[in-house]
């Protein structure tokens, strides 16, 4: 009965076919988030590299700096993989075919990028990890131009 009820409701007053240029709504996109993390993944780095091993012979020392580094070791790869999703989002929902006319160096930049992310995490490099920055102020950029606004590149840390 409320299929038949319905079925006449469509032939009456059939629904408008919707269309979308991406998976959500526009406007949610934009590259802050993956800065942040990348920002994240540079200050652990950082914190990593200015650690110093105390004597081996402070139980208490040594327990202290184990901690603090299997802390910062796990941040950083949190982060560096939350920088590379965002990263992903961008490259795969976000950008369209039609953006390779004004970038066409946009997959490589993002697969460069997102294989930093990949390199931040299995190593302890303030090298790669700046050079994260660096991409994401690219794609940032690249991001801003496409929809036609110029947005200020900034790194909240300082």
């Amino acid at each position: 009965m409320i299929k038949k009820l319905l079925n006449a409701i469509d032939v009456i007053a059939p629904a408008q076919t919707a269309s979308a240029h991406c998976d959500a709504p526009c406007g949610i996109y934009d590259p802050a988030s993956a800065r942040i993390y990348a920002e994240a993944v540079r200050s652990m780095t950082k914190k990593i590299l200015a650690l110093t091993p105390p004597d081996a012979g402070d139980a208490q020392a040594v327990a202290d700096y184990n901690n603090k580094l299997s802390r910062y070791i796990s941040v950083k790869e949190e982060q560096a993989e939350h920088t590379k999703r965002d990263l992903l989002i961008l490259w795969t929902d976000f950008f369209k075919p039609a953006h390779l006319k004004d970038f066409p160096d946009l997959h490589d930049i993002f697969w460069k990028a997102t294989k930093l992310c990949s390199a931040c995490k299995v190593e302890v490099s303030a090298q790669h990890a700046d050079e994260l920055i660096d991409a994401c102020k690219q794609i940032h950029d690249m991001f801003w131009k496409a929809k036609g606004r110029n947005v200020d590149f900034y790194l909240a840390g300082g």
